[in-house]
């Protein structure tokens, strides 16, 4: 089964958005934070730094699933056909 290629419009996305924090969810439950260092075409996928693996879960009361946990990675490279959601996160400033 060949691989599908991903549209030239995600690359330029993921590039504009270089060193900036983004929130990777590998399913509804499991996923990655960290700053965007790299973004490669052969393999399609993304480098994080200073990368957190979270764990998500929703409950009855907050259907929107929130962190639950958090646990240090340092680098890691993540595939984009594993990629279900791409988040970029802004920080809040909160006075």
């Amino acid at each position: 089964m060949p691989e599908q290629t991903l549209p030239l419009t995600i690359f330029h996305m993921l590039e504009r958005n270089l060193n900036k924090k983004i929130r990777v969810i590998l399913d509804p439950s499991y996923g990655f934070e960290g700053t965007l260092m790299a973004v490669t075409r052969e393999p399609a996928g993304i480098w994080l730094s200073d990368a957190e693996a979270i764990t998500m879960r929703a409950t009855i009361a907050q259907p929107i699933p929130q962190v639950a946990s958090r646990e240090e990675r340092s680098e890691i490279f993540i595939h984009l056909n594993s990629a279900q959601r791409i988040e970029v996160l802004h920080s809040s400033s909160r006075h």
